[in-house]
């Protein structure tokens, strides 16, 4: 939603500019990192002040370290927000994906561009167009989580990031 979006703007914009912030850890609620874009929204006569793709840019470039605490589903602009964190930990039974194919659409947050540097051409190719989801072992494999963990996820994504 834009309130999801104009926040995690206005958080990154804050760390960046508190020097006693050294790294940021991006986290969903309820369990769930992200499910995506709410479709309802392509169709809104008004515009976002702020897009999910400038949003995923902004992320990538902090000169701070950024940690994904993945738990539950980080899928579709989700998973785009996730990309262009520095790092990901994901929880065990954690599922990613860019779904959107199964309907029509193509991921729009770069993460057609990001996915392919983590986990290779081939890889991404196959999770792009099937838009199958990714169990949290199976990402660690490929490359597209640092770390999987069984306990608290956002305990752990302070800890890698407190390491960085």
């Amino acid at each position: 939603s834009l309130a999801v979006l104009q926040g995690l703007e206005d958080g990154l914009k804050k760390a960046e500019a508190d020097p006693s912030v050294k790294a940021v850890m991006i986290c969903g609620e309820n369990g769930k990192f992200s499910a995506g874009a709410d479709i309802r929204g392509f169709s809104s006569p008004n515009r976002p002040s702020i897009s999910l793709g400038s949003l995923v840019s902004l992320i990538e470039r902090s000169e701070k370290p950024v940690v994904a605490a993945i738990e539950g589903v980080a899928l579709g602009g989700g998973l785009e927000v996730a990309l262009g964190c520095h790092y990901r930990v994901a929880h065990v039974k954690a599922l990613m994906g860019l779904p959107e194919v199964t309907i029509g659409l193509l991921p729009g947050a770069e993460g057609t561009q990001r996915l392919p540097r983590l986990v290779g051409v081939p890889t991404a190719l196959e999770i792009i167009t099937t838009g199958k989801h990714i169990p949290a072992t199976e990402a660690l494999k490929l490359g597209l989580v640092d770390e999987v963990v069984e306990e608290n996820t956002v305990e752990a994504a302070i800890r890698l990031a407190n390491q960085v």
